[in-house]
């Protein structure tokens, strides 16, 4: 087992966290829903990610996280994102947290098994960096955390051997293997099998420095060629294209890893797609905005309420449970007062119409921005990993 696979797969998971939530946010803010209107704004968004942000670049926090270790289980994994995700204003329950923790897993398993070659893990994970750090733009203190927190990955990364990074490679299948859940854009696009198993197609570029498979070479003693054959690959393969830059900013060249949500940024990978899935180039991805229907057709309903103090913050129930039914009556209280609740319908069905209950609990706002990103948020994460 590698000993460096915790902070690839932290910051990658963490970036598919924050592309599903930023891109739901701002359908918030988009909304033609009226009783949507005012409740939420850009700044908030903006808020959002910064907090989460800064609180997961956090200098102590990944000073810890680089340090060589074992891989955390997915339940701790999930304690640790679910504890970052609560450093901004909002709160998810359990099971929205569930389900955005099988989404987060399975777009992360799709990329690695997409893969060319090993090293490209890192291709992969420069991606999510680089959107991660246009998100916090806006805030050069944050910023300035990503981009040393990319050049402590450069320096832990780029002097391993290709046999560590094909031991990376091994760990994360391994922790990756007995996860199947069905995704509905993975299944509506054919890469994903009704069992939960993704369908790989045998075709694209081969990695860099590697030759198109199909020919056979026989030489004779003198190291001359005598003879050429051929053999069918069952698969259409072509000549590689450049590698990418393993810098601090350059070309990654794949696209893996970069936000399928935007539509700046339609999917692009070394895998040839089916016919069926071709996508003209100005043409939203639907393949992004499908998967987010596992989080409920989201912020399906909002209210507003009289806040008396001057910092509100809002919940988010992304997915509706029995247990959370169940919980309606006493869930509730005066300590919740402080905060929107902001139900998400993801059963669109007529028997499911009974409101998402609250989640107990509250909230509260650290100090300001970079003090408390750089000490309480990451002292708290500190503190979590201590007692796992």
């Amino acid at each position: 087992m590698s000993l460096r696979t915790l902070p690839l797969v932290f910051i990658n998971l963490g970036g598919e966290m924050l592309y599903i939530l930023d891109q739901r946010l701002q359908a918030l803010n988009t909304s033609e829903d009226n009783s949507e209107k005012g409740i939420w704004s850009e700044n908030d968004r903006k808020r959002v990610m910064t907090d989460i942000v800064g609180a997961m670049f956090s200098k102590d926090f990944m000073d810890e996280l680089l340090k060589p270790q074992q891989l955390y289980s997915h339940r701790t994994l999930k304690t640790v994102l679910t504890r970052l995700a609560h450093t901004s204003i909002m709160r998810l329950s359990q099971a929205s947290m569930d389900k955005l923790y099988e989404l987060m897993v399975m777009a992360f398993k799709y990329q690695v098994f997409l893969c060319p070659r090993p090293k490209d893990l890192l291709l992969v994970t420069y991606n999510h960096i680089d959107t991660i750090r246009e998100f916090v733009q806006h805030t050069p203190v944050v910023v300035n955390q990503v981009d040393e927190t990319h050049r402590k990955v450069i320096e832990v990364y780029s002097s391993l051997p290709e046999g560590e990074f094909q031991l990376l490679r091994q760990t994360l299948l391994i922790f990756l293997q007995d996860l199947h859940v069905r995704v509905s854009l993975f299944l509506k696009n054919k890469v994903q099998n009704p069992n939960g198993r993704f369908a790989l197609l045998s075709s694209g570029p081969v990695p860099p420095g590697i030759d198109v498979p199909g020919l056979i070479r026989m030489f004779d003693r003198k190291g001359r060629e005598v003879r050429r054959g051929e053999f069918p690959t069952g698969g259409s393969y072509t000549s590689p294209i450049r590698e990418g830059c393993f810098e601090l900013h350059g070309d990654r060249v794949i696209r893996l890893g970069m936000n399928i949500y935007s539509r700046n940024h339609p999917e692009e990978t070394y895998i040839s797609k089916p016919p069926s899935v071709k996508q003209k180039d100005d043409a939203p991805n639907l393949l992004a905005k499908e998967e987010l229907n596992l989080l409920a057709r989201l912020m399906g309903s909002m209210k507003a309420e009289d806040m008396a103090e001057t910092e509100t913050g809002f919940r988010i129930n992304l997915f509706m449970t029995d247990g959370e039914e169940g919980g309606t009556g006493t869930s509730g209280g005066a300590g919740q007062s402080s905060f929107e609740v902001i139900n998400i319908q993801a059963i669109q069905d007529e028997q499911a119409a009974t409101q998402l209950a609250r989640i107990a609990g509250q909230f509260t706002e650290g100090d300001e921005l970079p003090e408390s990103l750089s000490t309480n948020k990451g002292a708290d994460l500190l503190a979590l990993m201590d007692d796992l």
